[in-house]
């Protein structure tokens, strides 16, 4: 039998997150269904985000349930397919927690090419704090050549890249 390590949300953090608001708990491993995936960790994202998921208020995404595993964004490969999307060995980024292994549709996962750059890239600059910075100044912004920019969280994971793209 082979075992997947998860991290579980076990109560509403008070203020700064502790090691008691969390459980690590091993499960069976998990088997992929019709058009799903079974994909291992590779990394996982620590974002600010991620306190707010802790919250039980009302937020662009539900809470992380209680007994749930901790969301997160990640890397990984594709360990075992049952879809024609994804193959094994196919290097993947999605919201699969933070676990050592997860089952998920194969459309819900994005294929990335770690020959174009390294896979944890595509956890940031090539990511979501990429995607989010550059459509944030082109599209939301409507950014054009000439304008002056002011980034106030330009040390972040978005703002760093903010700057370089109005640069």
């Amino acid at each position: 039998m082979h075992v997947n390590r998860q991290l579980l949300l076990a109560k509403r953090p008070v203020g700064e997150p502790v090691p008691d608001d969390f459980e690590v708990k091993e499960t069976d491993m998990p088997t992929p269904g019709e058009d799903e995936v079974l994909v291992r960790v590779q990394q996982i994202s620590l974002d600010p985000a991620m306190r707010g998921w802790m919250s039980d208020v009302p937020s662009y995404l539900p809470p992380v349930g209680l007994g749930e595993v901790m969301r997160a964004g990640t890397t990984g490969v594709v360990v075992e397919s049952n879809s024609d999307r994804l193959v094994p060995g196919d290097y993947v980024v999605g919201i699969l927690g933070v676990q050592e292994h997860a089952v998920a549709p194969a459309k819900a996962l994005t294929k990335v090419d770690t020959g174009m750059a390294p896979l944890e890239t595509f956890l940031g600059g090539l990511g979501m704090p990429g995607l989010t910075a550059y459509f944030g100044l082109t599209e939301v912004g409507d950014l054009k050549e000439g304008d002056t920019v002011v980034i106030s969280g330009a040390a972040g994971a978005v703002g760093s890249v903010a700057g370089q793209v109005a640069k």
